[in-house]
């Protein structure tokens, strides 16, 4: 992979008949990365990785070269919650989360870090390193190409991680216990208040991420074009080009060279069959031209 100059371009897919089938969906894309799912998103209890579905991933990633691959967390996982008992669950759940990342040896396991409604927002970025560490400790992430990304939110009220400052502050509680990174939402950027889609706007916001986060520290960038107005707070995906951030703002992002190392992947709708290559058509274009 590491020799491979074409940008990183890919999708969330669906895993049915095993999380190794979303390769072939991948290559049947145009994707040579990909986010999937390990188990439901909505559900609790999950199924541990079979051997072989592990196996039958790795020779198929190689074959195809594809990479990276970034799992996203369950939406369940509320890490930072005032109810001790929430925060438990939460917490058993988003290990089980790192331990299917690793068996099937994906880079990244993206997380929302939660809502921290009845504390303060200092009290729920402490809950939430607090846990992260909790969860991950013992297991063998050290000997993984491995990275948690924390993801910047729409910027909902309690919601943690809606401000880029907040993603910095979480990342750098985390540094010295965990294997931590950065994926930003282009649709949860724009919704928050964070302008990429005029050019001036662009540069403030990019300034903004590096003196943040950093520009080595965003691993991955979820691209998606909102339904919603720029500022709002509502986090709803559309087509890429087809929303309020249109597609000189994807354009100019796939160009910028202080992302070179990223991967650019997909979270669009899907409102009819082959849309998820219709969306990594779109972007290829925009990086080519």
């Amino acid at each position: 992979m590491a020799n491979d100059k074409r940008k990183r371009i890919g999708v969330h897919l669906g895993t049915t008949g095993g999380a190794w089938t979303a390769v072939n969906r991948a290559v049947e894309a145009g994707a040579n990365t990909f986010q999937i799912f390990s188990s439901s998103p909505r559900q609790w209890k999950a199924a541990p990785v079979k051997p072989e579905d592990a196996a039958k991933m790795k020779a198929l990633r190689a074959q195809h070269d594809i990479g990276p691959v970034a799992i996203h967390a369950s939406y369940l996982i509320n890490l930072c919650s005032q109810t001790e008992s929430v925060r438990v669950n939460a917490t058993a759940a988003f290990r089980g989360e790192v331990e299917r990342a690793l068996a099937l040896g994906a880079e990244y396991l993206v997380l929302h870090p939660g809502s921290w409604k009845g504390l303060t927002r200092d009290e729920g970025l402490r809950l939430a390193a607090e846990s992260i560490e909790r969860a991950i400790d013992g297991l063998p992430w050290q000997d993984h190409d491995f990275r948690i990304l924390i993801e910047n939110t729409a910027g909902a009220e309690f919601s943690l991680g809606g401000k880029l400052e907040q993603v910095a502050e979480l990342v750098e509680c985390l540094k010295a216990c965990a294997p931590v990174a950065v994926c930003l939402d282009t649709c949860h950027v724009h919704v928050a208040g964070y302008d990429i889609v005029s050019a001036d706007g662009y540069i403030e916001t990019m300034k903004l991420v590096g003196d943040t986060v950093g520009f080595d520290a965003v691993k991955v960038w979820h691209c998606n074009d909102a339904k919603a107005p720029f500022g709002s707070k509502l986090d709803r995906h559309e087509h890429i080009g087809e929303g309020t951030i249109g597609a000189e703002a994807f354009r100019r992002l796939l160009h910028d060279k202080r992302f070179a190392g990223a991967a650019f992947i997909a979270e669009t709708p899907v409102d009819a069959p082959g849309d998820e290559a219709r969306n990594v058509g779109v972007l290829r274009t925009l990086a080519a031209g």
